[in-house]
C-alpha cells in the first residue's frame, strides 16, 4: 500500500474534512475482516498466560459485556432508524396497492407459488408458468428457499412484498453506515435515506416482489465491507450473488476483480472464478436441463450479432435517460470509484439485448444498480478529497448536496409521491366486487385465471394462467377489465368453451369486470 493511503490516513483526512462522528480508528489493522473503526487501540490489556485482570490503560476496571455491546451497537443507531423508516414507507406503499387491487403482472403470483412449495418442502413447480413448471428452469435463483420459512409463519403473497420492503431496509441502513463513516452523520443520513428512496428501489417496489430484492443488501454488504477493507466479508458476500439470479454471476466476476485490485490480494479472484463458474453452471447446465424448452429462456434476447452489425442501433433516448439518473443521483463523482464498473454487466445485458423495456429506468431491473452508485458516490468522495487534482478535491465538498438536491428533485416523479393522492392512485372502485369474486371460489380447488385477481387467489387455490395449455379447472375466473384477456374472446362462458371445449363450465358471478365459472361434473 503506498505512503500515506492506509487506514491511518484516510481517517486523518476524513477528520480534517468532514464533521467526525465520535468513533474510535486505529493505525494499523490487525484482522482483514474486522471494521477498521471497531478494532481496539491498545487501550485494555490482559495477561493471556497468567489469566490476570483486565485493567484499562489507567488502571480502572473496563466496562462490562453490556456496556462494550452498547458501544458496538451505538454506531447503528442512526443507520438502522433509516433503514426501519425505509422498510415502513415502502410497506405502506405496499399495503396501498394491495388493498387497491393492484396486479403488476403474474410475477408476484408466481413467486408466491415458489414461497408455497419451498415451505412444505417440495421442489419449486409452479403452475402459473405453465403444468409441472420447475421454476429454476426459468431463472436461476436458488437463494429464495429462504422464502419458505417466512411463507410458513404467514402464507400470503403480501408476506413477499414485506420481505422485499425489509431486504430493500437493510441495505439502506448498511450504506447510511458507509455514508456516515464518510461524510459525518448528518450528510450520511441524508444521503443514505436518498438511497433508500432512490429512484431504482421504488420502481422495484411499484413492480411488486422479484428475486433481485435478495442482490440489492448482498451488494451493498459486499461494497461497504471493502470500503472498510473487511474482505472477507465483501468477498463472501459478493459470492452469493451467484444463488441469486444467472446475470449477477457475471456482476460477481467483476466484483472479484475489483476487489483483488483494491485490496492488492490477486487471491480475491476466487471471487470471479466462482461468479464466471456460477454463470456457466447456470446457463448451460441447470437452466437447460430443467426448462421444458431444454435452453436458457433468456439467451436469445442478446443478439450481439446485430450489435456487431449496426453499432448505432444501440444507442436509444431511453438508455440515455437511465445513465443521466444513475449520474444525477450520485452528482458525477461516482465515476471517480472502481466500485462503478460492478454496474457493467447489469448495464451490458440490458442495453444489449433487444427488448425495450430492460432500457428504461422502470420495474425492477435498476434495483441492483442502486447500492453500487451510490457507495461508488460515497468511494468517490472519499478518494477524491485524498487526491490530487485540486477542483476534484473543492468539488467532493459539494458532491452530497447535488446528489441530494437531484434525488429530491426526482421525487415528484417517482411511485411514492402516489401516496401523496391516494385518493387517485389507489382508488379501488371495484374492490367490494372483488372480495365477492374471491368469496365464491372455494379453498383447495384448481383455478384457471388471467392476471386480474391472481396474487389474491394464488394463497388458497392451485392456480393456473390461462394463457397455457392447462389441465381442465374446477374454476374459471377472468376480469375483462384489466385481467388481460382478450377482449374478443368474449365472457367467462365463452372463454371456458375456447379453453376447455371438452368440458362443461356454468356461470356463477359477473360483477364489475368480473367473471366467475365453475365446472360441471357429474
Amino acid at each position: 500500500m503506498a505512503p500515506g493511503t492506509g487506514p491511518a490516513a484516510r481517517e486523518d483526512e476524513t477528520r480534517s474534512d468532514y464533521p467526525t462522528t465520535g468513533e474510535a480508528t486505529t493505525d494499523e489493522a490487525t484482522s482483514d475482516d474486522v471494521p477498521i473503526d471497531d478494532r481496539t487501540t491498545g487501550d485494555t490489556t490482559t495477561d493471556g498466560a497468567t489469566g490476570g485482570a483486565r485493567t484499562t490503560s489507567d488502571g480502572s476496571a473496563p466496562a462490562g459485556r453490556g456496556s462494550a455491546l452498547r458501544t458496538r451497537l451505538r454506531p447503528w443507531a442512526l443507520p438502522a432508524t433509516v433503514g426501519l423508516l425505509v422498510a415502513v414507507v415502502y410497506t405502506v406503499y405496499s399495503a396501498a396497492q394491495w388493498d387497491a387491487f393492484v396486479v403488476k403482472s403474474w410475477d408476484l403470483g408466481i413467486f408466491t407459488q415458489l414461497a408455497q412449495r419451498y415451505a412444505a418442502l417440495e421442489a419449486p413447480v409452479v403452475h402459473i408458468k405453465g403444468p409441472d413448471y420447475h421454476l429454476l428452469g426459468d431463472h436461476f435463483h436458488p437463494l429464495l428457499v429462504l422464502l419458505g420459512p417466512v411463507y410458513a409463519l404467514a402464507p400470503s403473497a403480501f408476506t413477499l412484498l414485506v420481505v422485499q420492503n425489509v431486504l430493500l431496509g437493510v441495505a439502506a441502513a448498511v450504506v447510511t453506515r458507509a455514508a456516515v463513516r464518510v461524510t459525518g452523520t448528518l450528510v450520511g443520513g441524508l444521503l443514505g435515506v436518498a438511497f433508500g428512496l432512490s429512484w431504482g428501489l421504488q420502481h422495484a417496489v411499484e413492480a411488486q416482489f422479484h428475486e433481485v430484492a435478495f442482490a440489492v443488501p448482498l451488494l451493498a454488504v459486499s461494497l461497504a465491507a471493502a470500503l472498510q477493507e473487511r474482505w472477507r466479508t465483501a468477498a463472501v458476500a459478493g459470492a452469493l450473488l451467484v444463488l441469486v439470479k444467472e446475470d449477477l454471476g457475471l456482476t460477481t466476476a467483476v466484483l472479484g476483480a475489483v476487489l483483488a485490485w483494491r485490496a492488492r490480494r490477486p487471491a480475491l479472484l476466487w471471487v470471479s472464478a466462482v461468479g464466471v463458474g456460477g454463470f456457466l453452471l447456470a446457463t448451460q447446465v441447470v437452466l437447460p436441463a430443467l426448462n421444458p424448452d431444454g435452453a436458457w429462456a433468456y439467451g436469445s434476447r442478446l443478439d450481439l450479432g446485430a450489435v456487431l452489425a449496426d453499432p448505432l442501433a444501440l444507442w436509444s433516448p431511453a438508455k440515455g435517460y437511465t445513465l443521466w439518473l444513475l449520474l444525477a443521483v450520485t452528482a458525477g463523482i461516482a465515476l471517480r470509484s472502481p466500485f462503478v464498473l460492478v454496474a457493467a454487466p447489469t448495464l451490458g445485458w440490458r442495453f444489449l439485448s433487444g427488448e425495450p423495456g430492460y432500457w428504461e429506468p422502470t420495474w425492477h431491473y435498476s434495483a441492483v444498480l442502486m447500492p453500487v452508485a451510490f457507495l461508488a458516490m460515497v468511494d468517490g468522495i472519499d478518494l477524491a478529497r485524498r487526491g490530487r487534482v485540486r477542483w476534484l478535491r473543492h468539488y467532493s465538498r459539494y458532491a452530497p448536496a447535488v446528489a441530494l438536491t437531484a434525488s429530491l428533485m426526482l421525487l415528484p416523479q417517482l411511485p411514492l409521491w402516489q401516496l401523496t393522492d391516494p385518493g387517485r392512485w389507489f382508488a379501488a372502485p371495484r374492490e367490494a366486487s372483488a372480495r365477492e369474486v374471491l368469496a365464491v371460489v372455494p379453498d383447495g380447488v384448481v383455478v384457471e385465471t388471467d392476471v386480474g385477481l391472481m396474487s389474491y387467489l394464488v394463497d388458497s387455490a392451485d392456480v393456473y394462467y390461462l394463457g397455457n395449455d392447462n389441465p381442465v379447472p374446477d374454476y374459471l375466473v377472468i376480469d375483462r377489465q384489466a385481467g388481460g384477456t382478450p377482449a374478443e374472446w368474449g365472457d367467462v362462458l365463452q372463454v371456458a368453451a375456447i379453453l376447455h371445449p371438452e368440458a362443461t363450465f356454468e356461470a356463477v358471478l359477473a360483477l364489475d369486470g368480473y367473471e366467475v365459472a365453475r365446472r360441471v361434473t357429474g
